[in-house]
């Protein structure tokens, strides 16, 4: 086998372009037929197959640039960004389970509509004539459909149940409580099919079909989303992106919430505070009857209070440094923005808490589509540590700063205290209260102006993102494509069948033309005989005008070339194994060399399975057998063969049990002495050189061999031995004769013969012996050159 595929194989590396040709020419039926058979595949496949439509729709996602930062205006720093946007983490999100989740629900997208066909369903989003309002669900986590067949207008079942049910009427069954309600825009068909499934799967589902990718360059980010109806594909880019702008501004929004429930908290506290006091100093002053204070404690009370008040502001900004030191070490707070400075006027702390904040609003984004363990989140994470320890650095030096003024301002404090201790003690209380009365009220009027700032800051939020190009219905479906379907069946259907001849020649391991001959040896091919439709094996009479019988007379004509100078000749017919067509070729080479007045005999060889007397329709007679056991004299062996002047048989006789040692008898000589002596030609027919040795032993006699090659019969590999005996002169001067060619109606044999005998062809040379069309050959008529010839 692996000898019969490498000798496939160096023959295929030979063939040319002319020769594949012809190869797969005479196959065009087949090519048609496969190409006819993948079209209607095509075409079946592009009616029935399920349309799929892509909608597109853009967006821009600006970087807001603080271009106003540090320069004092608090309008202007309330209305900046949260910094640069990274792109590649905004599409991470676009395409986050949880943002489709609020489109899906947006949209009700939970329950889908189909319409039933006798084949595929419709989906008929936003076009169907019904919809399914749900009451209760009792399994909230699983899928379930309902098959929808109305009997009429108004009447429905569902299917596998005898209830009936009308618009309106609530129905249960296992998966729930429902009730359908009429849609009167559409017209209501006969089946149909509701599902109902769980938010996650409906955006894992959309999630699959969803492909979002930024534009080169730029800040543009392009969605496309391919769903089976062209509206629900648009209707789920347009919510996405306008979801997506609500997400951010709730993100903003998130910080600035934060300080406004802080301040909330102080307010309170501290309105309680400026209450306490405002009541103790009442009190006092209508105990002791104190209406107004004397003009010369104006001016020391003047600079204590001044004191009193920078220490108030001292103070304040150190509780202020405190509680957002206290804040930003309390490790519960880790995750959460630093609600504010908390009118602390350091552009420095201001600028890295709004730092620190920005980079908590993205570690968060970053958790919504990444695990705690992710790199990116890793990093962001060491990036807020590395911030919150610069701000603590920094409230650690403010804290500094504040507790050296605070002593310094105590210390005037101090000298002022000690010239009014002259004044009246009463007088000196009331103040004392009045100091600490104007320290609350300027601590609540701080936190009230800080408290409109963060509601203005909530209410000014606007998001970054805006919509360039919302998404409309695209009506021509992108899958299946038609055209792409029909090229791909044109080329599957001319692919298979050249696949199928490829490989048939691949593991044909047999002789089907000339060439593959001419490819293995390079021994001598003197002719070519065709397939006889004649059951007469003696084809070659002297009126015969067929195909065969010019075949036979041009292997006559090309012995010559092989019998130069040699008087009377002895030619021996042999071939691989039986059944190549031997005693064919030996009958009809010696009929042919007798027309030519040439005294022939042909010598029955094959001891072992004669047949030329058989096929002869000629009796058993005596022959070599009785020859060899002395039982007849030689002058009686030749026997004339009727009708046939010129042409003599010598039969085999009996089948001797020992026919390989029977031809080793010295006998044989005086035969082929005698036969030279009395006939001009000799045909030896013997027995397949490559199954016994007898031909081998009679080659001593011959002049030529004649080996005969059936088509379709003999294998490539014993062609590899006849090279062997051509190569080593095993044989005397070896020439092949490619036996029962068969012809292929208007293509000469299997398409690329060497001298493409051919019915039809050479009119009024040849005598038509027509063969019976096959059923191919009557279904594809007009395909037969040998009609068209006859048509002209």
């Amino acid at each position: 086998m692996e000898e019969q595929f490498q000798i496939t194989k160096n023959e295929l590396s030979k063939l040319s372009i002319k020769d594949l040709f012809f190869k797969y020419i005479r196959f065009i039926p087949l090519f048609i037929i496969s190409v006819a058979l993948s079209l209607l595949v095509a075409y079946l496949y592009l009616r029935y197959a399920t349309l799929v439509y892509q909608s597109v729709g853009t967006m821009i996602i600006k970087d807001d640039q603080s271009s106003g930062a540090g320069s004092g205006d608090k309008f202007e720093e309330l209305f900046i960004s949260d910094g640069k946007k990274n792109i590649q983490n905004e599409i991470e999100y676009l395409q986050s389970r949880p943002l489709m989740e609020r489109v899906v629900k947006a949209l009700n997208l939970n329950i889908s509509y189909y319409a039933k066909g006798n084949i595929k369903e419709l989906n008929i989003y936003n076009s169907s004539p019904f919809r399914l309002e749900v009451f209760e669900i009792y399994d909230s986590s699983s899928s379930f459909s309902l098959p929808v067949h109305f009997e009429n207008e108004t009447t429905f079942s569902f299917e596998g149940q005898t209830s009936k049910f009308t618009f309106g009427q609530v129905f249960k069954d296992k998966y729930g409580v429902f009730r359908l309600v009429r849609n009167p825009a559409y017209a209501i068909g006969k089946d149909y099919r509701v599902t109902w499934e769980p938010t996650y799967a409906v955006a894992a589902s959309i999630l699959g079909s969803l492909a979002v990718a930024p534009k080169q360059n730029t800040g543009i980010v392009i969605l496309q989303l391919s769903a089976t109806n062209a509206q629900l594909a648009a209707d789920i880019i347009n919510q996405l992106m306008d979801e997506y702008k609500l997400a951010t501004v709730e993100d903003k929004n998130d910080a600035t919430r934060k300080t406004l429930s802080f301040i909330d908290d102080r307010l309170r506290v501290v309105q309680h505070e400026v209450d306490s006091i405002n009541d103790r100093r009442v009190n006092y002053m209508r105990a002791n009857n104190i209406y107004d204070l004397d003009a010369q404690l104006t001016t020391n009370i003047k600079r204590i209070e001044d004191a009193t008040n920078q220490l108030q502001s001292e103070g304040q900004g150190l509780v202020n440094a405190e509680f957002i030191s206290n804040y930003l070490m309390n490790r519960q707070n880790a995750r959460d923005p630093v609600p504010s400075s908390l009118g602390i006027e350091d552009p420095t702390l201001n600028q890295m808490i709004s730092g620190y904040n920005v980079a908590q609003l993205a570690r968060k984004k970053l958790l919504e589509n990444a695990p705690e363990g992710n790199v990116a989140v890793q990093q962001k994470e060491q990036e807020i540590e590395l911030l919150r320890q610069k701000i603590l650095e920094n409230i650690r030096t403010l804290k500094s700063s504040y507790q050296s003024s605070i002593s310094s301002v105590k210390s005037i404090n101090s000298q002022a205290q000690s010239q009014v201790k002259a004044l009246p003690e009463k007088q000196l209380i009331l103040s004392e209260i009045q100091r600490s009365l104007s320290s609350k009220l300027f601590v609540y009027n701080s936190l009230l102006e800080k408290r409109e700032e963060s509601a203005i800051a909530l209410a000014a939020t606007i998001s970054n993102i805006k919509e360039l190009q919302d998404a409309q219905p695209n009506t021509v479906p992108i899958k299946p494509n038609r055209k792409s379907a029909q090229v791909l069946a044109i080329l599957i259907g001319l692919l298979l069948p050249a696949l199928f001849i490829f490989i048939a020649e691949l593991l044909n391991d047999k002789i089907t033309t000339r060439n593959d001959i001419e490819r293995i040896t390079t021994a001598t091919i003197l002719g070519e005989v065709g397939h006889s439709f004649n059951k007469e094996t003696l084809i070659v009479t002297q009126n015969n005008r067929s195909v065969i019988a010019e075949q036979f007379r041009i292997l006559r004509s090309n012995l010559q070339y092989i019998l130069t100078n040699i008087n009377k000749p002895v030619i021996l017919v042999t071939s691989s194994f039986s059944g190549e067509g031997k005693s064919f070729v030996s009958t009809n080479v010696g009929s042919v060399l007798a027309l030519a007045g040439k005294k022939t005999i042909i010598l029955e060889f094959d001891i072992r399975k004669p047949k030329i007397l058989s096929q002869l329709h000629m009796g058993k007679k005596p022959g070599l057998t009785n020859y060899l056991l002395g039982k007849i004299k030689l002058e009686d062996l030749p026997i004339s063969v009727s009708g046939h002047e010129g042409l003599y048989v010598l039969s085999c006789g009996p089948v001797p049990p020992n026919p390989a040692e029977l031809l080793l008898d010295s006998r044989l000589n005086d035969l082929f002495v005698y036969l030279r002596n009395n006939f001009d030609v000799v045909v030896m027919d013997t027995a397949p050189v490559g199954m016994v040795s007898d031909a081998m032993t009679l080659s001593k006699f011959a002049d030529c061999t004649l080996y005969i090659v059936r088509q379709g019969h003999t294998y490539k590999k014993q062609i590899g031995m006849i090279d062997e005996f051509f190569q080593e002169n095993k044989l005397p001067k070896i020439s092949l004769v490619l036996n029962d060619v068969k012809i292929r109606s208007g293509f000469g044999y299997y398409g690329y013969g060497r001298y493409s005998y051919g019915y039809g062809y050479g009119s009024g040379y040849f005598e038509e012996d027509t063969p019976p069309a096959s059923r191919l050959q009557r279904m594809f008529w007009w395909l037969d050159l040998r009609k068209w010839g006859k048509k002209k």
